[in-house]
């Protein structure tokens, strides 16, 4: 059977900082991210199966997508757990803000690999990672793909 490729898109916004960066991203901003997942498998042959002929359901992997990524990092700012902006992270906790603290500098770099890892966790045995695209703006982006790893 043939090996298929099947890509899904999520967007999200998020915001962040680089800290010890020497330009304009050491300061709190957002972006509009998009993140296009691709995984690969063999379709269902099955006929009594329900899922025949799909890779995986687009649905199933919008599940582990959405709630391991998307529905985590939507409107919540990322800072480096390691830097003097955890004081800031607690600041704006303490105002109700959604923080995530990482143990990486959150470039798209470092939260591709990241991302990568949470979905790998999550899909079935027969399905893989294939490559992750984590578009920052419309020109930037970052990408990461299984068979560099």
């Amino acid at each position: 059977m043939s090996k298929i490729r099947i890509t899904k898109q999520f967007t999200f916004e998020t915001g962040h900082a680089l800290y010890g960066y020497d330009g304009k991203c050491k300061n709190v901003h957002g972006h509009s991210y998009k993140l296009s997942v691709t995984v690969i498998g063999e379709p269902i042959t099955d006929p009594t199966n329900v899922k025949f002929g799909m890779v995986i359901d687009f649905g199933d992997l919008k599940k582990i997508v959405k709630e391991d990524i998307v529905d985590v990092f939507d409107h919540a700012t990322v800072f480096n757990q390691n830097t003097p902006h955890v004081e800031l992270a607690a600041e704006l906790k303490n105002r109700g803000h959604h923080v995530i603290l990482v143990d990486y500098q959150p470039t798209s770099e470092n939260m591709v690999i990241d991302f990568a890892q949470k979905i790998k966790r999550r899909l079935p045995d027969n399905i893989q990672l294939h490559s992750l695209r984590l578009q920052e703006t419309e020109t930037s982006f970052a990408e990461w793909f299984q068979s560099d790893n």
